[in-house]
This record gives structure tokens, C-alpha cells and sequence, in this order.
């Protein structure tokens, strides 16, 4: 057999599990809030709908024109399509998984659950915003983190004026909630 027939490395990936770039732990569900489920929806439809066809459309035309090895429509357009066929399958999944969690509804609004957004402080002064959100809506720049996340995790239950620790790669760090908000609160 010749060697271009091997997989060289048998502890290689199936294309399944290439689908799931980031894990969920074992036994977490997949917590989403009803925007970022509607978020993954409309990224899933756009592909289908959109993207998808006309990648279809390119690679089609390309592979009319003859000699595929050295055509680079065909070539890019074989590869995008793989591309958007992996993530149609992660978001089907996800969204398949996902339960949503609505935190306008949340009745305990004086500790921290799943969607609230909490100020805190470090041992430092320093004052950071969070907003706890599913593990596929994490923004850094719009400053929402997973609830999976060793910040979330201590914060959780916590009340307005609890200190908590927060275990960092730095070793143990105390911080302090200082205000508790849901969406439709007012300010």
C-alpha cells in the first residue's frame, strides 16, 4: 500500500470531533441566553441560506473549467466549503444542547446567577464589570465571560458586599461585589 494512503498520525482527529473547537466540560449544560441563541440561529440560517449556496455555485463553475489540481477556485472553494460544513454541524449541535436561560426572568435578584452583570473589586482598588453569559457568547471586548469561568465560579450566589476568592494562576485573590444588575433593571 502506498504510504499516501496512510494516516501517518492514527491518533488524528475524525472530522466529527474537529466540529467542536471548544469543548464543553463533561456533564455542563450549555447554559445560552435567548440573544445568544438567536445569535448562533442567524449565524446558522446565513450559512445556509447565503454563504453556502454560493460557495456551491463557485465551486460548480470552477469545476466545469476542466484541470481541478491546479485551479485555485475549485481548490479554496472545496476547502471553504469543508470550512462552513464543520461549522453548520458545531452550531447544530450547540444549538441542539442548548438550554436557554432567560435572566429578565430571575427572581432572586440580589445574589449572582447566570446573566447578571456584577461589578466587583480586586484587592488592588481595581474596579472591573463582568457579565456572566453561556460558554458561546464569551465577548472579552464587550466584557462577557462564561459561567464556566474561575471568575463566574466565584462569584456565584454571591450578594452585594460579599468578599469571595477568586483562585488565580497567582494563587488565591479576595474580591468584593459591589452591585448585582439583570437585564430590564433600572438603573
Amino acid at each position: 500500500m502506498s504510504k499516501a494512503f496512510t494516516r501517518e498520525n492514527d491518533s488524528a482527529p475524525d472530522d466529527d470531533e474537529a466540529d467542536d473547537p471548544k469543548p464543553l466540560p463533561k456533564g455542563v449544560k450549555n447554559y445560552m441566553t435567548p440573544e445568544g441563541f438567536q445569535r448562533m440561529q442567524e449565524e446558522l440560517r446565513s450559512l445556509l441560506r447565503v454563504e453556502r449556496p454560493k460557495v456551491v455555485e463557485v465551486v460548480s463553475w470552477a469545476a466545469g473549467n476542466g484541470d481541478r489540481s491546479e485551479n485555485g477556485d475549485y481548490i479554496y472553494g472545496k476547502k471553504r466549503l469543508r470550512e462552513i460544513d464543520r461549522r453548520i454541524r458545531f452550531l447544530t449541535k450547540r444549538l441542539e444542547s442548548a438550554e436557554v436561560v432567560d435572566p429578565t426572568l430571575q427572581k432572586n435578584r440580589d445574589r449572582v446567577f447566570f446573566g447578571a452583570t456584577v461589578t466587583y473589586t480586586r484587592g488592588d482598588g481595581t474596579e472591573n464589570t463582568i457579565t456572566i453569559v453561556g460558554a458561546d457568547e464569551v465577548d472579552m471586548d464587550r466584557a462577557h465571560v462564561s459561567w464556566i469561568s474561575p471568575i463566574a465560579r466565584a462569584l456565584l450566589k454571591a450578594q452585594e458586599g460579599d468578599v469571595v476568592d477568586l483562585r488565580t494562576p497567582a494563587g488565591l485573590e479576595q474580591i468584593e461585589v459591589i452591585a448585582i444588575r439583570y437585564p430590564g433593571d433600572t438603573a
